[in-house]
């Protein structure tokens, strides 16, 4: 039996390295150290500050198998006091092995006989083994009931297994340390997510909400992949770096002058000293009428002229798209002269100004977008700074390839092709169609979903977004403004997501 259980000890210790999930690592060490020692009951407790929790309980003849893996497993946690057993073994590192706990005068048992009475159970042996890490940290205890013989008859557990269960425990619980200490790593990671995010919330009223829809939309595309067969999923291991792919897509506005980031009109901050010039230029042909009397003709319909400029520049300030028409009327505003306080003759529109006012479509002029554009390339250069390691390898290479089209039009690379990953091709998908609809942009009103999905159409019959991902998208309803189902908020990851235990 000895050396059975050395075997088995040794693959224990191989499969508790591969396990990642904590939940399940407990059960596989309860059963394997029930099985060692062929006993009937067994519970996991993980020590959380100053109470032993319970993880898992299980009682063979009675069928009971129960886990704190959906919640609370129903029963109070145990406080570190001398009262319990278990809680002395936390307390003083010590492996306690009792033939007969109604025999037992050193510890107080009125618990385990009230279950007994209440159940028809006879607890008679029990082991109780402090999981240890290297450091000599206890972080759990392991507690087995009723070692049975070949006849089903409770005996005193083995000094022999409780050696090896000492062992199986002390792998345990540094195989669980590690765990632990990975998951604060990738905790510090999520929250400097989280402040990135929050950081660029901060600089543009207008980012909050697209980043937000678009982790939402792809939340419900990865899970929707879940439920149906079309030969693409995300592995569990790769569901959390791709959302969080997407939270850190826009990082790189924060490099982003606000003056064009958040530029509502084409003029922005220019609009006041053009319709500060025309109101002087309109003074100034009244003090004109005035002054010269036989000019006053002439000055009032300058005036006029001038109003209509001002009416004509306003609407162009805040259209959606310029009409050809409108566009000759800012071309002849620009050749247009006015006065000024100290009655020189200026330009109206200055070359900056009418460079601003006339751009088609957007608020941005050429030079604008190509700075905004740069907010790409310095969103790779922010996250190359940091060390994604393991299955968040390749988060700097998604959220850096958002403006990437596979035809090679896109930027900054002009990357195209193989060079572009499913997820690379989803996340431009999902920012095209949310900055399309998005209902929070002070320069163009949103799109219905019927509409972007014809604009998203176009762009993929022009071969820059990849068709079958974008039919996928639209088939998963995804992009549906809709409550999470499981009810939970727009934090970027729930408490429960990141929890261990």
């Amino acid at each position: 039996m000895k050396n059975y259980s050395l075997d088995r000890l040794i693959k224990i210790n191989i499969a508790l390295s591969a396990e990642k999930d904590i939940h399940n690592l407990l059960e596989l060490i309860l059963k394997e150290a029930m099985e060692i020692t062929n006993c009937d009951g067994g519970t996991m407790y993980v020590k959380e500050k100053e109470y032993l929790h319970f993880n898992n309980m299980i009682t063979k003849s009675k069928n009971f198998d129960k886990n704190n893996r959906n919640g609370d497993i129903g029963v109070p946690p145990v406080p570190l006091n001398r009262q319990h057993v278990c809680a002395v073994s936390a307390l003083d590192h010590k492996r306690i092995n009792i033939p007969d706990v109604y025999e037992s005068k050193e510890y107080d048992f009125s618990g385990a006989q009230n279950y007994d009475r209440l159940n028809g159970y006879r607890t008679g042996s029990m082991l109780v083994i402090p999981m240890e890490d290297d450091k000599y940290n206890v972080i759990g205890v392991m507690q087995l009931i009723n070692a049975l013989d070949d006849d089903g008859k409770f005996i005193p557990f083995e000094e022999a297994d409780e050696e090896l269960i000492y062992a199986l425990s002390s792998f345990a619980a540094i195989s669980i340390n590690n765990r632990r200490l990975a998951q604060n790593v990738n905790d510090i990671l999520h929250s400097f997510v989280e402040v990135m995010v929050e950081a660029v919330d901060i600089r543009t009223p207008y980012n909050a909400n697209h980043t937000r829809s678009m982790a939402r939309y792809g939340r419900q595309f990865v899970e929707w992949l879940d439920t149906v067969d079309v030969g693409w999923r995300f592995t569990e291991e790769k569901k959390d770096p791709f959302i969080m792919s997407i939270w850190l897509h826009d990082i790189g506005k924060l490099q982003i002058p606000g003056r064009v980031m958040n530029k509502p009109t084409r003029l922005g901050q220019l609009k006041t000293e053009v319709f500060h010039r025309i109101e002087v230029a309109i003074l100034m042909e009244r003090l004109r009428a005035l002054e010269k009397p036989d000019e006053e003709d002439e000055a009032n319909r300058r005036i006029a002229m001038l109003k209509e400029a001002r009416e004509d520049i306003e609407k162009a300030d805040d259209a959606g798209f310029l009409s050809d028409e409108l566009v000759m009327k800012l071309d002849t505003y620009k050749a247009l002269t006015v006065t000024d306080s100290e009655g020189k003759d200026t330009k109206l529109l200055n070359e900056e100004e009418y460079t601003a006012i006339s751009v088609r479509k957007g608020t941005l002029t050429e030079a604008e977008r190509r700075i905004m554009e740069q907010h790409v390339s310095y969103t790779s250069q922010m996250l190359s700074k940091m060390k994604f390691d393991g299955d968040y390898e390749e988060v700097p290479l998604w959220a850096g390839a958002h403006h990437e089209f596979i035809n090679g039009t896109g930027y900054p690379k002009q990357l195209s092709g193989d060079e572009l990953s499913k997820e690379m091709r989803l996340l431009t998908i999902l920012d095209i169609y949310d900055a399309l609809t998005a209902e929070d942009r002070p320069y163009k009103p949103p799109m219905s979903p019927e509409k972007a999905f014809d604009v998203l159409k176009s762009m993929r019959d022009e071969g820059k977004l990849d068709g079958e991902i974008l039919e996928l998208f639209i088939r998963s309803n995804a992009w549906e403004r809709r409550e999470n189902p499981r009810g939970e908020n727009d934090e970027i990851w729930t408490k429960e997501r990141r929890s261990l235990l």
